[in-house]
């Protein structure tokens, strides 16, 4: 009887011995050189396909997309998931509305997004059903809009373009959903089926649809380009041309399903599709900005000797920040003042600035704000990892970033430190610090800066319970009396959420953050309630 079960376990043995072969020649497949190289070959087809439309900005969708260009080229970020866009889990995400980039496509007659993908297909989720589902909402909304400017009798010169009236018209205006080819009809079907639910979810979310029905002078329209897609030079359309916006998605990878072996004058090396993505797990600390800084460099040091060069260039990165003290800003913040003199004298007001970090090192172009101010709100946020002058004007600090240090001359008064760490309730347990700290602040009308690391995440999400707990409705400080006045439903909190997102169009503040959030603001609630 032992025989017969002996055989299985040989068998498992080697079905697992195949599987370790397969995942050793993928390793060895997927190096640091191999990676950088395939970045640097299709980040050339992004430049070639880019210089057709020069008038269009380059807008990288993160991360990815960051790698394909030189910080210097893009003008904008955007950040579209494709788990929004996977079969049967399709999704209009109120939290990543990206409305900035519907607004940049609309002043500037379009937009290039880039992005890439490592399964082996010609375009990401994100490109192939995300995005146009994203560009298909926001068309419907201003239809909606409009419309109902039409009935009520507001329509004017100021909301409609006259040089595009005949776009404008509700008759002409195209709110259908245009899917890539390749997408089934039965999931293309199913996304029409939901596109006025989400349609209702936006307008819902309390976003500014009247600023978009102002800078869409046409309707939002994907295309699809990637390096199959064949392009005649002397038939590339005008933008004027077409009677939509374009919104042209490059997918910056070939779609090879697997590697395939390159060479060069002097190296081999296996080219990798979608090389870009999940760098966490080749980049050894290596970014887009110090990438292209050192690109020639990286590509010449061949398979031998990258690793030690993206060593010793993330380290000597790394040392240059810190002499610099760009992780912990050395900014003096102004003494907080009585309540009964809470007019801020700037005459007397002195900062002390580290020195200017080289242009080259920010994340991404000039143009972009490395601050963020929350409407009139006196709040701003940003990252710790910023240069110095996103910190101009700034009143107080309250920095939730736990690897940075005290600035030497601020007072406990201008500055909270609060060690907020990536799990399920260090958030919660430090929003009441914060709350604390900002009210003190707001009643001396002074001005808060809010950051992390990133600025994308944990900041954003302080600001959301200040905003919510200590703002009411019309955006005015009224020290929390509103707070109590309300329900606290996830709607609302969203609505506030939107609010912020309008100015800090970097925001991506993850689902478990966000649940921290709501969690405090229910139990604080129920606190004052109790109080009451």
């Amino acid at each position: 009887m032992a025989a017969p079960a002996a055989e299985p376990a040989a068998e498992q043995s080697a079905t697992m011995s195949i599987y370790k072969a397969a995942r050793r020649i993928k390793r060895r497949a997927s190096t640091l050189y191999n990676a950088l190289r395939s970045v640097a070959e299709d980040a050339a087809f992004v430049a070639e396909v880019a210089a057709l439309w020069p008038a269009l900005p380059l807008v990288a969708n993160l991360r990815c997309g960051l790698w394909y260009a030189p910080p210097r080229d893009f003008n904008a970020t955007c950040y579209f998931k494709s788990t929004d866009g996977h079969a049967g889990n399709w999704s209009f995400s109120t939290a990543r509305l990206n409305l900035h980039l519907a607004l940049l496509a609309g002043d500037r007659g379009g937009c290039i997004i880039i992005d890439s993908t490592r399964r082996g297909k010609r375009f990401p989720d994100s490109m192939s059903k995300t995005i146009p589902i994203w560009c298909c909402v926001l068309n419907r909304a201003v239809e909606r809009y409009r419309l109902r400017a039409i009935q009520k009798g507001r329509e004017s010169s100021a909301m409609l373009n006259r040089d595009a009236e005949n776009n404008s018209c509700p008759s002409n205006w195209d709110s259908s959903v245009h899917l890539p080819v390749w997408v089934l009809d039965t999931e293309k079907n199913a996304v029409e089926g939901r596109i006025e639910e989400w349609t209702d979810q936006f307008e819902l979310c309390g976003a500014d649809i009247h600023s978009l029905a102002i800078k869409l002078q046409k309707p939002l329209r994907p295309l699809w380009i990637s390096q199959r897609t064949r392009i005649w030079l002397n038939e590339v359309p005008e933008l004027d041309s077409w009677d939509f916006t374009p919104i042209i998605l490059i997918s910056a990878s070939a779609s090879d399903a697997f590697s395939t072996q390159r060479m060069s004058s002097e190296f081999s090396w296996q080219y990798i599709p979608g090389a870009g993505d999940d760098e966490e797990s080749w980049a050894r600390g290596l970014t887009p900005t110090l990438f292209w800084k050192h690109k020639y460099d990286l590509l010449d040091a061949g398979p031998d000797h990258c690793n030690q060069l993206v060593a010793d260039i993330v380290e000597k990165d790394r040392v240059y920040r810190a002499q610099r003290g760009e992780h912990s800003p050395q900014i003096a913040a102004k003494p907080l003042k009585s309540h009964d003199d809470v007019k801020c004298n700037d005459d007397r007001t002195s900062y002390m600035w580290p020195v200017k970090l080289d242009p080259t090192d920010t994340q991404y172009s000039n143009n972009v704000p490395l601050l963020f101010w929350i409407g009139t709100l006196n709040l701003a946020v940003s990252s710790t990892l910023q240069v110095a002058d996103a910190f101009v004007g700034v009143d107080c600090i309250l920095n939730c970033d736990s690897t940075s240090r005290l600035p030497t001359n601020s007072s406990e008064n201008s500055y909270l430190e609060l060690s907020i760490v990536d799990d399920r309730f260090s958030l919660m347990k430090n929003l009441s610090k914060a709350i604390d700290f900002a009210k003190r602040n707001l009643v001396a009308e002074r001005k808060i800066l809010v950051c992390c690391q990133n600025g994308e995440d944990i900041s954003i999400c302080v600001a959301l319970a200040i905003v919510t707990l200590l703002f009411d409705d019309n955006g005015c400080f009224d020290y929390g009396n509103s707070f109590m006045k309300r329900d606290i439903t996830k709607l609302e909190m969203r609505k506030r959420l939107v609010f912020i997102c309008k100015f800090a169009v970097n925001a991506r503040p993850s689902r478990g953050n966000l649940k921290q959030v709501y969690g405090f603001l229910c139990n604080e609630k129920e606190r004052l309630s109790r109080l009451t």
